[in-house]
């Protein structure tokens, strides 16, 4: 005894006595309880504050409501900004980048610096931000925020530091990129005009400057008006005033033509001969209507004007249809020649962009694909080939297909389970994709060290479950399955069908998952549970139903006399009305033998399988209560679910019901609230109002055959009335608690446990959580040979142990003495529709982690951990003693809880709704890490929240992004390896030789030099109210882990001297081009000079 008391001062001693990060913590380490134990406990805890740091590692999915796009044609990386201040920049399968603005406001525009390892993003706070894409988590270098005006447009010539940009009140000002200070030279909009226009042109929507000279900025109005601004002269080369608004502009690359996309659904193509008018008008989508007149369009709102060496060029356009279409979906139009191809759109169109090969707008573009970003998809359109098919898109951008319901995340998976889903997956995949790479291939990933098997499952509100490969930070979808296969749609107008149709009624609320027996179970939004096998070959297989009864009547006092008469009904019970009239039967005659014999085959597909659809009934006219909880055992061959009226066990073996009671009669006269059973309320009353249920003296489950799959609402399965129900009512008092709330079953789990304190060996139990905070141990005689498994009947006896916590019960978790997690047992799986093979034995083969195994070693019993919404317990079994208790929060509740391994320990890990991430140490509940991490701002959060092994977690951020974050040191520190580099040293392609006369006489671009200009010598300093530059972080945020220590002292010089050889480089490739350029020149003018020598004035 002396012993343990010193084992227990060891392990609090150790932990600080006051709270850590938050006032919610109601006490800081786990109080121990003097309570005697059977024998000394010694565990040695190894987990420490040090272990545990929290950050985000990936985010997955479409990014949620998208407003800009960019893409570098050199590095070959996409980048996607979004409403809420989001950047997504994509590469390669494995190359995925979130950064976030810190003000949290809308992406208006992105220009990546070509080649350069940056991007710049205008934000509708009219800030501009610089982001160094060189380092594996990008971070701002400067921010300049604009006060008095407004940012409508920005424009980034190739090659060039100087950044255009536009503003609302029409003025164009010129950024430094290199240190984001405002230029002194800027084109006042009244300056661009004619002093003669009376109106003002509207804001800048267009910027770019002329591929045959970079000294003329072409600059388009809203209203209509183009100024080709020569920015030597600074004065306007030519004015273009035309009656629609514009929408956006796109050059030849010749320099002598451009087309703009208007309001009213027209092209307009211009030649810079003769700007009076346009060259081309056209309305690719007006039809001329019978009185001569064009029908009216909707506007253009972007159009690319892009060339091809050996084909027509290209005019791809979004919008113009005629208004008269009422309905038609959104459209892509690409007029190649005189061809005009209409993609139509799932979704709005947001924003699209031609991929081309050159990175120079003065050479032939060769668009080889479009990349088009959709309100809730990325689609690219393969332009190499006639029909344009789409490329298949290698990120889990459908992941939001149907919204998300539910979340679950298992790591430490069975290796071999992956691959198995994925070849069953690959069956099911579309076809039709181009056959071409997918063109968005920049940036470097390897896979890193630290990876092992990980698996994501979501349930969808369409019924459908989607397995997702989640191993070393990437996402790949295996496996699909719809649930809603399983159910017959309700037929229209039969009756009360068409009112009681929800609008999601397949939604998946819940899943269980055993990764190495392989069962998938589903709970639904309408209160139905389908239970699934895995084969990897077809079959002919029998779909079981049974309907269960979880709200009805209560009858007579429990006493504990009746639960010694009934140890807790071992027979399936069966009295309810008959769902289908062709198959009505004695209230008697569902047997499991009936049931195998009279359910027909169907023919279902490899992958998983449907065996057994429990479906709660309606009652009276009222819906079931939706399932709150639910469990599953293969090793036992058990499914435990309940809800807000009680409890229900199922032998999915014998497909038959061992036990369905209300929450106040698994009490009997163990109630440690001393209620009485209730009776029901005679007015119509909504089913939370009371709690009714039939007594265990009563059969009250029908196994019913169905001859076709399961209807979802048996909305006509109520033949019966409450005065011709077999069961009786009285009055009874009702005490408060009784009266202001249900007891609603809120976790289980079944174990090899302790059920009384007098055990001496551990039995399979299953441990069941309420929501007033009070836990029930169950104990189940189950036969151990498989024969008699099969048939001998699975008995559950009375109720034993009563624990109680603060707090609707959330998680359980069991530790041997020596504070090891028993993991539950489990049936290791085999394939029950593989062919016969006489080698392979097809007997059940069972795991068992028993407490037991180790009794020579640590006593007998083990530690039940318990966790509810307010405290944490530590029990000791069978003793019953509490050895430690922590309140975890007082001002707030915990959301999500789990026991998981950590750095080969463990801990257990809560999410509170007030944002905090804790973990607290096993058994002695010391505070090892609380953190302030997010907020509870939408019940997404809190019903997506989950987490795993390993020290990772997730949650849906958005309602189309899964956001993975970690939780563990070791992780945080490796994750620097494993994210992918979006930036990789590549030669800028050589500009094509433009030949000495198209260079002499068309103007020459490299003869323009901007620093001459937009220079603090040339143009002052710009005004300081107008802008204000902000340093940003240098890449501090991104670069935490890889800063500490002479590792990041090595990283940053490397980084450093990699960019400084990069310069010099550039620079040496500059000089020599240089060089090259000068001699020829020299060359050809002493040519001219030779040839013209002897020529006299009047012969030129």
């Amino acid at each position: 005894m002396k012993k343990f008391r010193k084992v227990l001062d060891g392990l609090t001693t150790s932990s600080p006595g006051g709270t850590i990060g938050s006032p919610s913590c109601g006490s800081a380490a786990g109080t121990p309880t003097a309570a005697p134990t059977p024998k000394e406990i010694d565990v040695q805890e190894t987990l420490v504050s040090e272990n545990f740091q929290l950050c985000k590692t990936v985010r997955h999915g479409f990014p949620y409501q998208p407003t800009a796009l960019a893409f570098d044609p050199v590095q070959k990386i996409l980048a996607i900004g979004s409403r809420s201040g989001g950047v997504r920049i994509l590469g390669r399968p494995g190359v995925d980048c979130y950064c976030q603005h810190e003000s949290g406001s809308a992406v208006l525009q992105l220009q990546f610096l070509i080649n350069e390892g940056a991007l710049v993003t205008a934000c509708a706070d009219d800030t501009l931000h610089l982001w160094n894409l060189r380092q594996r988590r990008p971070a701002i270098l400067h921010s300049l925020k604009f006060n008095r005006e407004r940012i409508t447009f920005c424009h980034l010539p190739f090659q060039s530091k100087w950044l255009y940009v536009g503003t609302e009140r029409g003025n164009t000002h010129i950024v430094n990129i290199e240190s984001f200070i405002l230029s002194g030279y800027v084109i006042m909009w009244n300056k661009a005009i004619e002093l003669s226009t009376k109106t003002h042109p509207g804001p800048v929507v267009h910027l770019s400057d002329s591929p045959k000279d970079e000294g003329k900025l072409l600059i388009g109005f809203e209203s209509g008006t183009i100024v080709q601004w020569d920015l030597r002269a600074k004065k306007a080369d030519f004015r273009i005033y035309y009656d629609e608004a514009i929408h956006s502009v796109s050059w030849h690359h010749e320099g002598k033509q451009f087309m703009c996309s208007h309001s009213d659904g027209s092209l307009t193509l211009w030649n810079l001969r003769n700007t009076t008018k346009p060259f081309q008008v056209t309305f690719p989508h007006g039809k001329i209507q019978k009185d001569g007149r064009k029908e009216s369009c909707k506007p253009i709102l972007k159009v690319e004007y892009k060339t091809s060496r050996n084909s027509e060029p290209f005019v791809i356009f979004s919008g113009g249809l005629s208004y008269d279409k009422a309905g038609r979906r959104p459209t892509l139009t690409i007029m190649h020649g005189k061809a005009i191809t209409v993609l139509e759109m799932d979704y709005p169109i947001v924003e699209f962009m031609a991929l081309c090969e050159t990175p120079y707008n003065n050479e032939v573009q060769e668009p080889y694909a479009v990349v088009v970003l959709l309100e809730k998809d990325l689609i690219v359109v393969d332009l190499t080939q006639s029909n344009f098919p789409v490329f298949e898109n290698p990120y889990p951008m459908d992941i939001h297909e149907s919204p998300v319901t539910c979340t679950a995340y298992f790591a430490d998976c069975p290796p071999d389970i992956i691959p198995i889903l994925y070849s069953i997956g690959a069956k099911h995949k579309k076809t039709g994709y181009s056959q071409k790479e997918w063109p968005i291939s920049g940036g470097t990933w390897t896979l890193g060290s630290h990876t092992y098997p990980e698996i994501i499952i979501t349930g969808h509100a369409d019924g459908s479950i989607k397995f997702w490969d989640a191993s070393a930070i990437t996402l790949q979808m295996l496996y699909k399955m719809k649930t809603s296969k399983v159910f017959e749609k309700p037929r229209p107008g039969e009756g009360r069908a068409a009112e009681l149709v929800e609008e999601d009624p397949f939604a998946v609320q819940m899943v269980s998952w055993c990764p190495h027996s392989r069962l998938f179970c589903v709970v639904g939004i309408s209160a139905h549970i389908i239970l699934y096998r895995f084969s990897k070959n077809d079959a002919n297989t029998q779909i079981v139903s049974l309907e269960v009864r979880l709200q009805c009547e209560s009858e007579d006092v429990i006493t504990p006399s009746e639960n010694e008469n009934n140890p807790c009904f071992s027979e399936p019970g069966s009295h309810s009305p008959q769902p289908h009239q062709q198959h009505a039967a004695s209230p008697g005659s569902g047997t499991s033998e009936g049931i195998k014999d009279s359910v027909p085959l169907v023919r279902v597909p490899p992958g998983y399988q449907a065996e057994l659809v429990i479906q709660l009934l309606w009652v009276d006219g009222e819906p079931p209560q939706q399932i709150t909880s639910l469990d599953i055992n293969s090793a036992y061959g058990l499914l435990a679910f309940g809800n807000c009226n009680g409890l229900a066990v199922v032998d999915y073996l014998q497909k038959s019901i061992l036990l369905c009671m209300s929450t106040l009669d698994l009490y009997g006269a163990a109630d440690p609230y001393q209620r009485l059973t209730r009776s029901p309320r005679r007015n119509r009353q909504s089913t939370s109002g009371s709690t009714q249920t039939h007594t265990h003296t009563h059969k009250l489950i029908t196994v019913h055959p169905l001859s076709k799959m399961p209807i979802m609402f048996i909305h006509y399965i109520q033949t019966t009335s409450r005065e011709n129900s077999f069961s009786r009512s009285r009055s009874s008092s009702v005490s408060s608690i009784d009266r202001d709330t249900k007891e609603a079953i809120t976790t289980l789990q079944f174990g090899e446990s302790f059920a009384r304190k007098n055990d001496t060996l551990p039995t399979p139990c299953l441990w069941v959580g309420t929501s007033l905070g009070v836990v029930l141990v169950i104990p189940m005689s189950i036969p151990t040979d498989q024969e008699e498994r099969m048939e001998e009947p699975v008995t559950i006896g009375p109720s034993g142990a009563v624990l109680m916590l603060k707090g609707s019960v959330l998680r359980f978790g069991f530790l041997d003495c020596m504070g090891a997690l028993i993991q539950s047992p489990y049936e290791v799986w085999r394939d029950l529709n593989a062919p016969e093979d006489p080698d392979r034995p097809r007997r059940r083969k069972l795991v068992h982690f028993s407490p037991s195994s180790s009794q020579d070693a640590c006593g007998e019993g083990h530690l039940a951990v318990l966790c509810s919404e307010r405290q944490a317990k530590v029990f000791l079994m069978p003793s019953q003693s509490c050895l430690f208790v922590h309140n975890i929060t007082e001002s707030s509740f915990v959301l999500r809880a789990d026991v998981v391994s950590v750095c080969n320990s463990v801990c257990l890990a809560c999410f509170c709704a007030n944002g905090h991430v804790m973990t607290l140490s096993l058994p002695s509940l010391r505070p090892l890490m609380d953190v302030n991490y997010l907020p509870l701002t939408d019940m997404r959060i809190a019903r997506t929240f989950c987490f795993t092994n390993g020290g990772q977690a997730l949650y849906l951020s958005s309602p189309t992004e899964i956001q993975r974050i970690t939780y563990s040191q070791e992780m945080c520190d490796n994750l620097q390896e494993m994210l992918g580099e979006l930036f990789t040293p590549i030669e800028t392609p050589e500009a094509q030789n433009r030949g000495f006369l198209k260079g002499f006489f068309g103007g020459n671009a490299h003869t323009f030099d901007r620093e001459e200009l937009f220079g603090e010598a040339a143009a002052g300093k710009a005004s300081r109210s107008l802008a204000q530059h902000i340093p940003g972080q240098a890449g501090v945020e991104g670069m935490k882990v890889a800063a500490s220590g002479a590792v990041g002292e090595l990283a940053r010089a490397r980084i450093a001297l990699d960019e400084r050889g990069q310069r010099l480089g550039e620079l040496e490739e500059r000089t020599a081009l240089m060089m090259t350029s000068a001699e020829t020149f020299s060359k050809h003018a002493h040519e001219l000079m030779l040839k013209c020598k002897d020529k006299k004035w009047y012969q030129f």
